[in-house]
């Protein structure tokens, strides 16, 4: 046995030796890669490098879109096959030594959490990389400020126009050029399956507020860059100008429109009206394909090129997800409580593992065709190797649906529903702190559940000694009090899990002042039938899934670069140097466009056609299980015995409520032993905000917080 850990964690070794050398080249590539970007406004860089590519281009290489493709976008899609690696080696690495490894966390200092009402909960961390991302910006419009004002006189003489018109006409288009910055990094905070993120130890859930800070802030500036075009036109008489489509330099009608659906969707995305119309911003933002391609269409590849890369890595991933989103998953049961609570469970094939607080999306047809909603994975996958379950509570009107369908006297024995992921952290490090607590608010509890679950894996299953867990869960009235029963799995559960696992339970009703006189109703369980048109949930690229995404980023950009090439050898090439002809940018954005979609598809296709081929025996076998009927009963005789089984006895000991108040959370979390107290908050932002301002006050060193909330 000893010789065993011993070879693991050798083996462990290696693996973080190979992840380090991994993340130091992914460096080293991005900071070459910001150096470009930095030196690009410069003077050195118009009349040092400028000529050489001008050089290149009389060779039959695509224009110079070629060599300023190849220098931006390039190192971005090979830092992303190394994130793919990195992921997968991640995966290969024992997960006791993964979690226990490293307790004293150096960064300590940098991740305590900072409370700014325009931003919500930041890092000093994220506030850092913010103010370098500003420092960018900023010197980006200043170079650029800098280096055509300098020749702003004979610009204005060219140009037919005073030296004031032209300043407002040299800003407009630097600022336009400052909101292409924004844009560049849009798209990777929600490319969910992308590896950008987790080598950056990120999840795309809890990336969605950059992805917000980055809208915000290319929208402000697009709209200053078209305003002040407007104002350029206007004083200078031009305003003929506005439905100029040249194909030849850069086109105002498609920026203009671009300029119109961003604005439609930038207003929808502001809190008073997201809250209360979420299917207007929902539908709405589908409006982006319309802007990107207006976007393309406006500026050419030249411009584009520096935010190609997050497009690409996006498509990949959209165009993978809505191949999974095609299937349909096959529901095994539902477990309804009465307070407006549903816990659904899916079948799975044993070889897909997710981490605790991983998210997976759902679209019901029979509810909305369009609409796709996320919730937490409460299961486990190594206690629950043939299930994945989500809890879904009733706060809109698409969950009220849901939930009216599900708790029918006579609910549907089947229902159609698509997924997509799930998705979430690569690893977890909960094993590193001495105690755990959790903080949640009405059913903020779900991401809890997962972690629960799997500390009773590691506890039951590894022998693994686990962390001192305290929950302390919020609820506005007794009912809700069901939600904790679905702590455990409706099946798997281990004998004897609670007495291995240190858990307590601190439940707080806060408008009832003593407990209902009623008894609460039992968890009611729904049966699905199985049908032969639905598959179990399955990785969308097999087992090894990082190593197959590599492989599609890398053929996607090989073949992408052979149609340009092609087109460009047989087609431009000839036309700009064969005759008084110019091929024209916007045909050259739309055949780059269709070229990306075209290379993206066949790659991909082609990766999912096989695993999905590969997956087909696996998932027959589930099926066929799932037809007998012999196989059903007795798994409903099981649910039935486990549901009054003493893990669900010894759950109601740990439990201890407290009607009519509040927890205080400062006394809470002063009171808390360890060396290290891990503190997760879930919840309402106002609960989310305290526990983040006590555990940045500095009264103790010992807590680490982690917010785990999804905001759209």
């Amino acid at each position: 046995m000893e010789v065993n850990k011993r070879s693991s964690s050798l083996s462990d070794g290696k693996i973080r030796m190979m992840q380090g050398a991994i993340l130091a080249l992914a460096l080293t590539i991005f900071l070459g890669n910001l150096m470009m970007w930095v030196i690009m406004p410069t003077f050195t860089y118009y009349q040092k490098w400028v000529p050489v590519l001008v050089a290149a281009t009389n060779s039959t290489f695509f224009d110079i879109q070629g060599p300023i493709m190849m220098n931006f976008t390039f190192p971005i899609l090979f830092i992303a096959v190394l994130g793919c690696i990195y992921v997968h080696l991640e995966k290969k690495k024992s997960d006791i030594v993964t979690s226990s490894y490293c307790k004293k966390d150096w960064l300590k200092i940098l991740k305590k959490p900072n409370i700014i009402k325009p931003l919500g909960i930041v890092t000093w961390i994220e506030l850092f990389f913010l103010a370098m991302f500003i420092i960018l910006c900023v010197w980006y419009f200043s170079a650029f400020v800098y280096f055509h004002y300098s020749t702003i006189t004979t610009y204005a003489a060219t140009k037919g126009v005073e030296v004031w018109q032209a300043r407002i006409d040299r800003l407009a288009l630097v600022i336009g050029l400052s909101g292409n910055i924004c844009l560049t990094f849009l798209f990777y905070p929600v490319s969910r399956g992308s590896s950008i993120l987790p080598l950056l130890g990120l999840t795309s859930e809890g990336s969605i507020k950059y992805h917000i800070w980055l809208g915000h802030m290319a929208m402000t500036l697009f709209t200053i860059h078209g305003l002040l075009f407007i104002l350029f036109w206007a004083v200078s008489g031009r305003l003929h100008e506005m439905l100029i489509w040249d194909p030849h330099y850069i086109s105002n009608v498609p920026g203009e429109l671009g300029l119109l659906v961003g604005l439609i969707m930038w207003v929808t995305t502001f809190p008073a009206i997201r809250r209360r119309m979420f299917e207007l911003f929902f539908y709405t933002h589908y409006l982006y394909i319309l802007f990107m391609a207006f976007f393309l269409l406006h500026t050419g590849m030249f411009y584009a090129c520096i935010m190609l890369p997050g497009l690409f890595l996006f498509l990949i991933d959209r165009y993978l997800r809505f191949l999974q989103s095609k299937q349909k998953v096959r529901m095994i049961s539902a477990r309804v409580l009465t307070c407006e609570t549903v816990e659904l469970n899916f079948s799975k094939i044993p070889g897909l593992e997710y981490s605790p607080t991983s998210v997976m999306f759902l679209n019901v047809p029979s509810i909305s065709k369009l609409q796709w909603h996320p919730f937490t994975v409460t299961s486990n996958s190594s206690l629950e190797s043939d299930t994945i379950s989500v809890v879904i509570k009733c706060e809109g009107s698409w969950t009220k649906k849901l939930y009216d369908v599900m708790s029918l006297p006579s609910p549907v024995d089947r229902l159609d529903v698509s997924v997509e992921g799930p998705y979430g952290p690569a690893s977890t490090h909960f094993l590193r702190h001495d105690t755990l607590v959790l903080i949640s608010g009405g059913s903020g509890i779900t991401p809890f559940i997962s972690i629960i679950r799997e500390l009773i894996y590691m506890s039951s299953t590894l022998k693994c000694k686990t962390p001192e867990i305290l929950l302390v869960s919020v609820f506005k009235n007794s009912s809700q009090l069901s939600m904790l029963d679905l702590l455990l799995p409706i099946t798997g559960t281990p004998s004897g899990c609670s007495s291995s696992l240190d858990l307590h339970i601190e439940a707080y009703i806060t408008r009832e002042t003593e407990p209902a006189p009623e008894k609460p109703e039992p968890l009611r369980t729904v049966w699905f039938q199985p049908n032969h048109s639905d598959t179990p949930i399955t990785p969308i690229l097999g087992h090894n899934n990082w190593l197959w995404l590599a492989a599609i980023i890398s053929s996607s950009f090989a073949l992408y670069l052979l149609f340009v090439g092609l087109l460009y050898q047989y087609y431009v090439y000839p036309m700009d140097h064969g005759t008084n002809k110019v091929f024209p940018y916007h045909t050259r954005a739309l055949f780059n466009m269709l070229f990306i979609v075209a290379s993206i598809g066949i790659a991909a296709s082609a990766a999912f056609l096989w695993n999905k081929k590969r997956s087909a025996r696996e998932t027959k076998q589930i099926q066929d299980m799932a037809d007998s009927t012999k196989s059903l009963n007795s798994l409903l005789a099981y649910a039935d015995q486990e549901l009054e089984s003493l893990p669900q006895q010894s759950l109601d000991k740990s439990i201890k409520t407290h009607y009519g108040q509040r927890p205080d959370l400062k006394r809470i979390l002063l009171e808390v032993k360890g060396s290290s107290v891990g503190v997760l908050a879930s919840g309402p932002k106002t609960l989310r905000h305290d526990v983040a301002a006590i555990c940045s006050s500095g009264l103790v060193e010992n807590l680490h917080f982690e917010s785990t909330s999804f905001t759209w």
